[in-house]
């Protein structure tokens, strides 16, 4: 189109003023091609930017008939192998090109070939200089074939120019803002590095921070063990409002191999690197998550970040975005490269809080416990475990090779033998000493209520459940847990036991949480675990769980040696509790104590030491109320082998005879409140047991 040189003049000058003027980029570049469009006949125009050293090209406008477009590809991206390196190789002056000639020469490039799809055939590249320096390159595109005069072609040339200064101050424009925009949110973060700690609330600010300066949808940081599975330490998704919410932890459940899947792609995570458009597209193709976040998710670009990597732990920031107009950019990668010290800090920072909480919770945790344990177990003291006989010598040294361990330890023996003195001298000789012994008598509570005390729960999980409770697991984290009359425990509540056990790990009740515990684990029971799991009352598996290192306790009547340093021990005991004198022990009181049976071992011992301790007035302890209780039947036991010239019967025989007798009292009738375990002081479960060894039917002794 002629142009007469006082419009070519003013046509120079209304731009000039424009971009003087104008400091927004689309209304400049607007008024530039709406101008452009008057003198010159073209279909759509871009401009794009070169680095310094001309490498490397971003889109910085595209516009089509007039619609302004966002760039296909707003990331800087080498220009070697493409259309535009001829361009910038012949860019001293305007040049013409046909689209049909051109892309044969470059494998038909894919930005050009969309072109001449549309019947956009012939490109006229202006070249944009300032200061002597090509900082990019203008082009027009038409559908017919322009014919530009000289004074046309110098026209242009001189637009190119001013374009050219409104493409560098608009850069400059947009650098500053772009840098007080990264100080902002590097101000922004430390602030919240001072004055938030929770986990959540932190990473969803810092993920709204970045998003202001690195638009992205997606926001998460990852944590990896050694040889462990990529864990997330923190996950967040853009909502349609712009907000950042945690991500659903269910969203992967319909991809049963998806840890699998993860690790596939971990080699990307060590590195950093950002991948956009056709490297993305590559990704899809190689890695089947890849492709079904691209095809599922809309994801459309990934930014990864390491922020440590180190022989046991490794971490990364990752961002990816779904919207192909705010592509993740080198540039993006280099401000994130800057934030690596304080996101680092910041989640070195969690750490700290979260395991100063823990040990604060675990702390008060022990502390409760440890107070209820010293006001309601005072008497369960490991100096009142005495026995210097073989038996109990044995016991003392299955006690020291086991205790340095971890391994599990299941304790056996009647009733009163001192179980739960085992368990304390085991953890009190164990490297675990420093922290809790925490027991739990499986007998003591409803079966309905075993779970909660065990393993917690949360609020609302059942009814009456109005707050969250800690459960004896997560208190002995770190020590040790007794589990006394294990065989009590119902059979769906011994499968969650075995979870613990093998995985170590479980779940509050109501909770969906999965929780660790490092606990060594200490049983005890009075019943023949072989005969219950026979009876289908006690799993299998779980009984060889828990026999790991068994200690048989033996019976008071198998170690009679042991009663005398017992009595005195006691009597020692129980003068100074209760302010008494001390007495001297007749010698038959001693050997009438040493004949008889102990049904309720230790624990009778020492009741029958306390009776006679507060009854006692004269020189000598007094047992009188003590031989008073006995059955007539079991006082002629002890008296007739002193009385008699026959031998002594030997400790089964005895035994057998005792039971006999309480069977003969009670009519033959075992378990009850009649029954012979009750007036013998012992399980009934382990009275049977007793019976059948010694060979003794429920039905003798019957009149």
């Amino acid at each position: 189109m002629p142009q007469t040189n006082s419009q070519d003049e003013s046509l120079l000058l209304y731009l000039n003023d424009a971009i003087a003027t104008t400091r927004n980029k689309e209304a400049l570049f607007q008024t530039v091609t709406e101008k452009l469009r008057l003198i010159f006949p073209f279909d759509a125009i871009t401009i794009i930017t070169l680095d310094n050293e001309q490498q490397y090209r971003r889109v910085f406008l595209r516009d089509y008939l007039g619609e302004t477009l966002p760039p296909m590809a707003n990331f800087r991206k080498s220009i070697t192998g493409s259309p535009i390196s001829e361009f910038v190789g012949s860019a001293t002056q305007l040049r013409q090109y046909d689209l049909t000639e051109l892309l044969p020469r470059y494998n038909n490039y894919e930005p050009l070939a969309q072109m001449l799809k549309k019947g956009l055939r012939y490109f006229t590249v202006v070249p944009l200089r300032t200061g002597g320096r090509l900082i990019g390159l203008l082009s027009l595109v038409a559908r017919r074939r322009p014919t530009f005069s000289p004074e046309d072609t110098s026209l242009l040339e001189k637009i190119g120019s001013l374009v050219a200064v409104a493409v560098n101050n608009t850069l400059a424009f947009e650098d500053v803002a772009r840098r007080e925009q990264e100080k902002s949110m590097q101000l922004a973060l430390t602030n919240a590095l001072l004055t938030i700690k929770e986990r959540g609330e932190l990473f969803q600010r810092i993920a709204t921070e970045i998003n202001r300066v690195v638009p992205c949808t997606y926001f998460g940081v990852r944590v990896q063990e050694a040889d462990g599975p990529i864990q997330v330490f923190a996950e967040f998704m853009k909502q349609p409002d712009g907000t950042f919410l945690p991500t659903d932890p269910t969203r992967w459940d319909h991809l049963p191999e998806y840890p699998q899947l993860q690790q596939q792609i971990a080699p990307l995570f060590s590195k950093p690197g950002v991948y956009a458009g056709a490297e993305f597209q590559a990704l899809a193709a190689r890695y089947p998550l890849m492709r079904h976040i691209w095809e599922q998710r809309g994801t459309r670009a990934l930014l990864c970040m390491p922020l440590w990597v180190r022989d046991d732990q490794s971490a990364t920031l990752i961002l990816s975005s779904k919207q192909e107009d705010t592509s993740l950019t080198e540039d993006d990668l280099r401000l994130i490269r800057l934030l690596v010290p304080q996101l680092t800090l910041a989640i070195q920072n969690v750490f700290a809080f979260e395991q100063i909480e823990h040990l604060r919770a675990q702390l008060e945790r022990e502390r409760t416990y440890l107070i209820d344990e010293i006001n309601t177990t005072a008497a369960a003291r490991f100096a009142d475990f005495v026995g210097g006989s073989e038996a109990m010598q044995g016991v003392f040294q299955r006690i020291m090779q086991v205790a340095p361990t971890d391994s599990t330890v299941l304790v056996t023996g009647e009733t009163g033998t001192g179980k739960e003195l085992v368990a304390r001298a085991v953890h009190q000789q164990s490297p675990r000493r420093t922290r809790a012994l925490v027991k739990v008598n499986c007998a003591a509570l409803p079966a309905q209520l075993i779970e909660s005390e065990l393993f917690g729960h949360e609020k609302g999980a059942f009814t009456g459940a109005i707050d969250r409770r800690i459960g004896k697991f997560e208190v002995a984290d770190g020590g040790s847990i007794f589990l006394d009359e294990v065989g009590e425990l119902p059979l769906d509540l011994q499968a969650k036991l075995l979870r613990v056990l093998q995985e170590k790990e479980f779940e509050r009740l109501g909770g969906q949480r999965v929780l660790k515990a490092d606990v060594r684990v200490i049983a005890a029971t009075n019943r023949v675990l072989e005969d219950e799991v026979a009876a289908g009352r006690f799993r299998a598996d779980l009984y060889y769980r828990l026999n790991v290192f068994p200690v048989r306790l033996p019976a008071l009547r198998e170690r009679p040696e042991d009663i005398e340093p017992l009595t005195r021990h006691f009597l020692e005991r129980f003068t100074k509790q209760m302010g008494k004198p001390v007495r001297n022990l007749r010698e038959q009181d001693l050997r009438a104590l040493r004949a008889y049976a102990w049904p309720g071992n230790v624990r009778e011992l020492e009741h029958v030491v306390e009776q006679a301790v507060i009854v006692s007035s004269g020189q000598f302890l007094d047992f009188g109320g003590f031989a008073a209780a006995l059955h007539p039947a079991t006082s002629e036991a002890i008296a007739l082998p002193i009385a008699s010239n026959q031998p002594l019967k030997t400790l089964k025989d005895q035994e057998r005879d005792h039971i006999l007798a309480a069977l003969h009292h009670t009519g033959g009738r075992v378990s009850g409140p009649s029954g012979a375990a009750m007036l013998l002081d012992i399980n009934p479960k382990t009275l049977e047991a007793r019976m059948k060894k010694l060979g003794i039917r429920r039905t003798v002794g019957v009149g």
